[in-house]
């Protein structure tokens, strides 16, 4: 059979997200020719605890990936790979034999362990042991815990596991374990770097982390490159032999797919959380402002590992999600804009979106969220432009942990997720910060960064200088608002802040 044209091939992306899977077709010129996104269930045993179902996740993105191939008549001869990126921390223990996992996942958000890693980590030498070997700050937002959980809890998990018959992974290596025929028990830098267990300096599994946290070495996977050769599909249904060629956490794929491959550049993610990140190079920066060093996706040609640093705002879109599906103020998200300029201001109205504790800066996972300045005058209107702007607060108290980490202010933010559609958000958080914001044309960036990755594994793409050149014009957001304005509305913020503390 002849072979197909380079340039006639595509990428595929596998985009699993923390309330759905996508499968996303890519062509050369870095375009999204079609997706297929397959949500599935959120579930909430109790008060603070978030589980998925595995093969909630697994059937949702076999799912979408098989529609998408089916739609477009895909082949073997016709994907030229496959990237992966992922929601990150979600911790899995499945049996290798029957591909039966032991539990559900454990969320990343979910905060069931938090009184484990006081326990383990209370101590300050034990945390400054993490920071300095992990660049992470002690909690139940990483797997470590929740690995430990699953042993310490599930009858027989530890038993089975000293055996050799249980593995752990994150989403990536479930779905790279499950992709491959159970050949591959893989995952890639960026993801082991969130889990607590991996010493980011010497690129390894840390044996006094493993220790500490009671895990066995041998039911975790193999750590690799994030643009490299992890093995090629062999499952019913799905044409044999795609490789497998990328594979990032979804915020160090974002970080690439914006092109940030250059120390200073940031990107902010706003998705069900937000996640911002600054590139830092081959220097793993440790905060002194609560934000976390984590390694990055790079490029098959760079022969050190680069690091950022990262601030994690627990909830986000899940406000948004909030106000439609249990309060009922709005019917989709796109409304939210509209009634957020409907209103001059909050009218004195913050809302501080602390479901599942503070993220960075403030790392305090008892923190339960809060409503303040409610008035007889206050309207749905208030209500949702306070949650937008709740977004943005919780931006800029990141992007001034960075500048005050960095010595330097940011000069420019580029953004994407879904609330980076939101017009008014963009320009509030212009305004707040005080740089400027570029939104590209293109906001697949999570999915466009583990394609990338994929191939510029395969040598699809040639460089990360091809790359730049393929992206769009951006939109460009600035300042329109006045200073004292914006440090008003920020000061107010910090007030409600300190109330949910307290």
């Amino acid at each position: 059979m002849a072979t197909i044209p380079q340039h006639d091939k595509y990428v595929i992306a596998l985009d699993q997200g923390t309330t759905s899977s996508r499968a996303v077709l890519i062509n050369h010129e870095g375009r999204v020719v079609d997706l297929v996104q397959r949500p599935f269930a959120q579930i909430y045993p109790q008060p603070g605890w978030v589980e998925h179902n595995p093969q909630d996740i697994l059937f949702s993105q076999i799912g979408a990936l098989t529609e998408l191939i089916t739609k477009h008549g895909l082949t073997a001869d016709t994907v030229d790979s496959i990237g992966i990126d992922n929601q990150r921390e979600t911790t899995l223990v499945w049996d290798p034999a029957t591909g039966a996992p032991v539990c559900n996942a454990i969320v990343w958000q979910c905060r069931r362990t938090s009184e484990l890693v006081e326990e383990i980590c209370g101590s300050s030498r034990v945390k400054e042991l993490i920071r300095k070997k992990c660049g992470l700050l002690p909690d139940a937002y990483f797997s470590a815990s929740k690995i430990r959980w699953i042993l310490d809890t599930v009858a027989g998990a530890r038993e089975r596991t000293e055996a050799g018959d249980l593995l752990f992974g994150t989403v990536d290596t479930w779905l790279i374990w499950v992709l491959t025929g159970g050949l591959v028990h893989a995952t890639d830098v960026s993801n082991a770097s969130r889990t607590m267990l991996y010493n980011i300096h010497e690129n390894c599994w840390d044996k006094e982390l493993l220790a500490l946290f009671d895990i066995p070495e041998c039911m975790l996977p193999e750590v690799r490159r994030s643009s490299g050769f992890f093995g090629e599909t062999s499952y019913p249904g799905l044409p044999a032999g795609i490789p497998i060629t990328g594979v990032a956490g979804d915020q160090q794929a974002a970080l690439f797919g914006q092109c940030c491959f250059e120390p200073g550049q940031a990107k902010n993610t706003y998705g069900t959380g937000c996640f911002m990140l600054l590139h830092t190079g081959t220097n793993a920066h440790m905060s002194k402002n609560n934000l976390v060093t984590t390694i990055v996706a790079s490029p098959p040609n760079q022969p050190k590992t680069e690091y950022a640093l990262e601030g994690s705002v627990f909830v986000a879109g899940a406000l948004i999600q909030w106000l439609r599906d249990e309060l009922g103020l709005i019917q989709t998200a796109a409304e939210t804009s509209y009634l957020a300029k409907s209103v001059s201001d909050t009218g004195g109205v913050y809302i501080v979106p602390a479901f599942t504790g503070l993220g960075a800066p403030w790392w305090q996972p008892d923190a339960r969220g809060e409503i303040t300045g409610l008035t007889r005058g206050t309207t749905r209107a208030h209500l949702v432009r306070a949650a937008l702007e709740a977004l943005a607060y919780q931006i800029k108290d990141l992007a001034d942990a960075m500048s005050s980490d960095c010595g330097h202010e940011l000069a420019a933010l580029n953004v994407d997720g879904g609330a980076s559609a939101n017009n008014f958000l963009m320009q509030f958080q212009a305004d707040l910060l005080g740089c400027t914001l570029r939104r590209p044309q293109n906001t697949e960036t999570t999915s466009l960064g583990a394609a990338y990755l994929a191939g510029l594994s395969t040598g699809y793409w040639s460089s990360t200088e091809e790359l730049k050149a393929l992206r769009q014009s951006d939109e460009i957001f600035v300042r329109k608002a006045s200073e004292k304005t914006m440090e008003r509305l920020f000061d107010g913020w910090h007030v409600a802040v300190r109330r949910t503390m307290q």
